[in-house]
């Protein structure tokens, strides 16, 4: 789609944001090429035009994203619209969600496009809590085993529980992603399309990496 279209006053405006974690995404273009079907979808279907794409490679918890700054930038000047791909693709850190409210950009994102600046204002709420949450309950924890007299800092791993507590978390996570694998194999998607499927959706392999067919296949063996 043309970065540098000629429109006239009645056609939607839009400036595309996309976003990849990694260096190694970005330069094989994984994740982006989900992103840019979606949004080029969209704008087409409302007879709109996109007047600039910005990509960003950054970790989802940063806010310093020089990019999207000029994509929001842009918009002001433009008076379009910041179209996304995913809504959980912005971010879900409460400083970001914050700043995006009050620089008034209107925004869409294309598969939640009811979406509005109440629902940011939701989820900057409910990511607020989650990290306060998780906050108080590491702290309690510590509390409770200083008072139970348990030794704090690092003391000498005990082995076979840590593989046996390994194994366990393990298990727990094929159980959980086993679903939604075999759900996505069921609508015939390849094992590759599976594997982008899931690193799109940032969901990481039980030892934090990313998928891959091969890792897509053992788990599908494993749940039989």
């Amino acid at each position: 789609m043309s970065q540098n279209p000629i429109c006239d006053s009645q056609t939607p405006l839009f400036v595309a944001y996309y976003r990849v974690s990694t260096d190694k995404q970005g330069r094989s273009g994984l994740g982006l090429d989900a992103q840019t079907h979606s949004v080029e979808q969209f704008v087409t279907a409302r007879g709109g035009v996109i007047l600039r794409a910005f990509r960003e490679i950054e970790s989802g918890k940063r806010n310093d994203r020089p990019e999207l700054q000029q994509a929001m930038a842009l918009c002001h000047q433009k008076k379009a619209v910041l179209i996304i791909a995913k809504l959980d693709w912005l971010s879900r850190n409460v400083a970001f969600i914050t700043n995006l409210i009050e620089s008034r950009v209107e925004f869409v994102a294309c598969d939640m496009p009811q979406a509005n600046t109440l629902t940011l204002h939701i989820m900057a709420a409910m990511a607020q809590h989650e990290r306060e949450a998780i906050s108080t309950r590491i702290k309690e924890a510590l509390a409770m085993a200083k008072k139970r007299g348990q030794t704090l800092g690092t003391p000498r791993p005990d082995i076979p529980k840590m593989n046996q507590a390994w194994q366990g978390q393990t298990q727990e996570f094929r159980n959980g992603v086993y679903p939604l694998v075999k759900n996505l194999r069921g609508r015939g998607l390849t094992l590759r399309q599976i594997a982008q499927e899931l690193n799109d959706r940032h969901i990481k392999t039980c030892n934090n990496r990313s998928w891959h067919p091969a890792t897509v296949n053992r788990l599908l063996q494993e749940g039989e």
